[in-house]
């Protein structure tokens, strides 16, 4: 290897480049944090206001260090190549990746040529991380676990993490799949599995005009599919400063609101456009006696950068690696010396294909020549321009109408997405943002040679990109990576399926919600079935197993509903089918001991791009449908599949679809056990339903949690969030994400959005002040204790749990709801129930292990909840809440959609406490806790028909009085209490 080093070399090692800090704000430690505030919901989601955009960008970063400290330095080694040195030889092939495209040079390029204003704001983002890194990796355990305190981040890191985060977004890989399916099955058959790949990532978006909606404004949706990590890719997020108040999903590590965002006056979502900006080049590399590198180019040899660096590995030797740039860009596969730059090997099979129109040839070195061997380049926009587009996130927190949000879209770099907008005067925005290079159409397909000029780009000229003001017909407009508005610039797109069930769904009806669109977000038909359960219902010559089979799935719904079992067996009919495609001849160029995926001529990185049978399952529908094979063939194919699945089915029935169908997120360290007998994730690994729940849906289905057909049924792509944005209100918006606002293990928040993510429940978006919790903290005031603090800390304070509802109340106090722990709140439970005043709740003769029996059930019922509330830290009442359909009361009475039933014990105020208007005051931030779900539409009580004073104080704080009803234990009499009662109340 040659010792040349080039300019800029040094701003890729790790730690280096331009000093840390900004012009921003001086590095002023505590006195910096004071000119923002911390607000958190009840979820943990952090709610940020400053008194300007700067110190809002500092506060992001900061409270980001707080909540997800181990996932920023996860970020900041993946862009640096420097992962290995923490988690070992499994994340040697990304670094060697990364340090050979030369991300980090390339984010210090972007960011250096940011507007000044821009790099200030960015520099900002940094220094709050900055600030608040040491704390957030003290309560992380995943540092100890490795053995390392964080590293600081620099100012260009952002782009960095925004660059390794998008690199692999458009699927550049599959080139190199289309070379070998040309090379092994001929020119014609190059795009034969064109489809969704497993490289790239989808999304649903949809946007409602007001014509549609039960507001009459515009409703706009969705939910972004990328590989889930946890924790996870997007944060709930608000910025609040004198120019802005922004609600969003930011992206850990980058500052403002890129994807996902509205800002009152405007909503935003985005899908990717499934274009096609990266291009592989072909290169002919050689060493030169000083032990350079020279590259061909259209005008002859030239020097080409060279340099080396050395990965570290933890475990292991360190491996070294040359970082070679021609013309073209960095070399990311071979070199001038045969090898894969540290992936050695020759390999069996081919690699990639010789020119466009010309020979074939057989891996990077093949036709190799006394000009040298053959490698493989990458060029991709922000290497070529310097810009990534970080100057237009500021101008989205800006935005009021979408004729801002389109402005600011134009400049936009990396990645390519489909836009969709609306705003509050009725403006709507469908359109293309990103850059596409002008350069030949084949550039599109596969890799061409470097030294032809024939396939150079068009310099500092980009691809015009298609905008539509409008909605679509009936008020619809739906983005779902089909081909619509991008179809100009790709190659492959997802299939219509998911397009067209939207638009079918959205148009059943005049009058959505955000309450309403759970229906669209978790619709689960698999239109992508039908080609195989009609050759199912044509296969010649069933036995009677296969044809019981085959009646059960004609009958099937097509639901990959998690309760499923027909769901599986079809499940189960598809994966054989994909592996006897597999092995079929007509494949077998592919297949086998042929599959590229075994060859060595590529590096390990992108193996997952080049295996046959993924491929061979995405593509199954088209598979099934073109001449592949003739018509007879196919039938006797998928008749051989269904006596094999029905003898299994026989011995084996299946089970439902979601106890298969499992999420498998990606975890630098997955949850283990670490000191004692606590894991990560503060459990004792007892709970994996909860941490890898069993969910609905499929790749094509809207509901789209992808597995792998033909391999696996977990998955790991799925919905990384799902939004509504209401133009009308924008306090009645919604947002979930599949874990918590928290990436630490044992905290409140780390995991508590999962219920609800895997049955398609959203959270409100919380805009009301009033209603959130300042902090200048963590995602909870107070810290979950770990199972080890539990055992030693004696019996738990009720101050100390962190709360589900938080709420002042003027010349009263704060009051705060936290759960009751039947352990350690017996005695004052049951001091409270055993008195003469509390007669009426039918518990005066009861033990103390009585009372802590029954709330230890009630705590068991997902449908029961038992709280303390807290004046200012003081336990004033015992508030239990119940959904009446699942309750005896729902037996008394009609229940209504929304009606949500309470019990209510005050205890006994003394001394300072004895406050005019106690009950009052309490019923005032019960009434808050209750209504802010808009789902709950009416409170129901049913105090004892003898208790004249409940009765009275009910009526007088806008409670209507309903009839009596007898229960075992009592005649009671109902009350009910609307919520526009309740509004006029507060």
């Amino acid at each position: 290897m040659g010792e040349t080093m080039t300019t800029g070399v040094d701003s890729e090692r790790p730690g280096a480049g331009t000093p840390g800090g900004s012009e921003a704000f001086p590095d002023d430690g505590e006195a910096s944090r004071d000119a923002f505030e911390v607000f958190r919901d009840d979820w943990g989601i952090p709610h940020l206001r400053a008194a300007d955009a700067l110190a809002l960008a500092r506060a992001q970063g900061y409270v980001t260090a707080l909540d997800r400290a181990w996932q920023l330095e996860t970020e900041r080694h993946r862009l640096l190549g420097t992962s290995a040195s923490c988690l070992g030889a499994e994340a040697v092939d990304w670094d060697r990746f990364v340090r050979r495209a030369r991300l980090a040079d390339t984010a210090r390029r972007c960011f250096g040529r940011l507007a000044p204003e821009t790099a200030a704001w960015v520099g900002a983002y940094v220094d709050g991380v900055n600030d608040g890194l040491a704390e957030g990796a003290s309560r992380a355990p995943e540092f100890a676990a490795v053995g390392r305190a964080p590293g600081r981040w620099e100012p260009w890191t952002p782009l960095g993490v925004w660059l390794s985060t998008h690199i692999l977004f458009a699927g550049f890989p599959t080139k190199l799949w289309r070379e070998e399916v040309a090379h092994r099955l001929g020119e014609d058959r190059m795009t034969l599995f064109a489809t969704d790949g497993p490289g790239t990532a989808g999304s649903n978006g949809w946007l409602l005009s007001g014509e549609r909606t039960a507001s009459g404004a515009p409703l706009l949706a969705g939910d972004p599919h990328r590989f889930i990590e946890a924790p996870g890719v997007y944060q709930q997020i608000r910025l609040a400063c004198p120019e802005f108040d922004v609600v969003g999903l930011a992206v850990p590590g980058i500052p403002g609101i890129a994807h996902f965002g509205h800002t009152g006056g405007v909503a935003w979502a985005i899908t990717n456009a499934m274009a096609d900006y990266q291009d592989l080049y072909r290169e002919r590399l050689r060493r030169t006696p000083d032990g350079g590198v020279e590259a061909l180019g259209q005008d002859g040899w030239y020097r080409a950068h060279a340099h080396t660096e050395t990965i570290e590995v933890a475990g292991a030797d360190p491996e070294t690696v040359e970082v070679i740039e021609t013309d073209r860009g960095p070399v990311i596969i071979g070199g001038p010396d045969g090898d894969l730059g540290g992936d050695l090997g020759g390999g069996s099979g081919g690699g990639l294909g010789g020119d466009p129109g010309g020979d074939p040839g057989g891996g990077p070195d093949a036709g190799a020549s006394a000009e040298g061997p053959r490698a493989i380049s990458l060029r991709h926009p922000p290497r070529v321009t310097g810009a990534l587009g970080f100057d237009v996130l500021p101008a989205l927190l800006r935005a009021r109408t979408v004729a801002d949000l389109d402005t600011a879209l134009d400049r936009w770099v990396e990645p390519v997405n489909v836009v969709l907008a609306a705003d509050t005067a009725g403006g709507t925005l469908h359109r293309v943002a990103g850059h596409v290079p002008v350069r030949p159409d084949v550039n599109r397909l596969r890799v061409v040679p470097a030294e032809d000029p024939a396939y150079a780009w068009r310099e500092s000229e980009a691809a015009p990109l298609p905008r539509t003001e409008a909605v679509g017909p009936g008020g619809i407009a739906v983005m779902a990576n089909e081909r619509g508005l991008a179809a100009p610039f790709g190659v492959e797109f997802a299939p219509p399926h998911r397009a067209r069930r939207i638009r079918e769904l959205l148009g059943a009806r005049t009058d959505w919600s955000p309450a309403a669109m759970a229906d669209v977000h978790t619709d689960t038909r698999l239109a992508s079935s039908r080609p195989l359960l009609s050759l199912l219902a044509w296969a010649p010559g069933l036995g009677p197993a296969a044809e019981r089979l085959r009646d059960r799935l004609l009958r099937w719904d097509r639901h990959m509903d998690a309760d499923s079992t027909d769901a599986t067996l079809y499940a189960r009919l598809r994966t054989d089918v994909v592996h006897r495609l597999a092995g079929h001849p007509v494949l077998q160029g592919v297949t086998g001991e042929d599959d590229p995926w075994r060859s060595a001529a590529y590096p390990a990185l992108f193996r997952p791009w080049l295996a046959a049978v993924p491929r061979i399952g995405y593509a199954l529908e088209s598979l099934l449908t073109v001449g592949l094979l003739p018509y007879e063939n196919r039938l006797a194919l998928v008749a051989a599949s269904a006596e094999a699945v029905a003898a299994a089915a026989e011995e084996t029935p299946p089970a439902p679809w979601g106890e298969l169908h499992r999420l498998s997120p990606w975890q630098a360290l997955p949850d283990r056990p670490s000191a004692g007998s606590d894991g990560f994730d503060g459990s004792d690994g007892s709970d994996a339903e909860a941490i890898r729940p069993g969910v609905a849906g499929d790749h094509d289905c809207v509901l789209s949690t992808s597995g792998v057909p033909g391999v696996t049924d977990l998955f790991a792509r799925g919905p990384a969030a799902r939004y509504v944005w209401d133009l009308a209100r924008r306090e009645d918006s919604r947002w979930v994400v599949p874990f918590g606002a928290s990436g630490v293990p044992g905290s409140a928040h780390h995991r508590d959005q999962t219920p609800l993510w895997a049955r398609g429940a959203l959270v409100p978006v919380v805009t009301d002040w009033d209603l959130l919790h300042p902090t200048t903290r963590h995602p909870e005031e107070n810290p979950a204790m770990t199972a080890a603090e539990a055992t030693t800390a004696g019996p738990a304070v009720p101050a100390l749990r962190a709360a589900v509802h938080e709420q002042k109340v003027e010349g009263f106090g704060t009051v705060r709801l936290v759960p009751v722990d039947p352990s350690a709140d017996v005695d004052l439970l049951h001091g409270w129930v055993t008195e003469e005043r509390a007669r009426f709740w039918g518990m005066g003769d009861h033990t103390r292990e009585q009372v802590r029996e029954i709330y230890e059930f009630v705590g068991s019922l997902p449908t029961h909840h038992a709280y303390l509330a807290l004046r200012d830290g003081v336990p004033a009442a015992l508030f239990q809440t119940y959904e009446p359909d699942a309750d005896p009361v729902g037996e008394c009475y009609d229940v209504r959609p929304g009606d949500f039933g309470i019990h209510l014990l005050i205890a006994p105020a003394e001394g300072a406490g004895a406050v005019k208007g106690y009950t009052d005051a309490l019923l005032t931030a019960f009434i808050g806790f209750v209504f802010r779900d808009p789902a709950r539409l009416r409170v129901v009580v049913e105090p004892d028909a003898r208790n004249g004073k409940a009765l009275a104080r009910m009526v007088r704080v806008g409670f209507e009085l309903g009839p009596e009803i007898v229960k075992p234990e009592k005649t009671a009499r109902l009350a009910f209490l609307t919520r526009e009662a309740a509004l006029r109340l507060a």
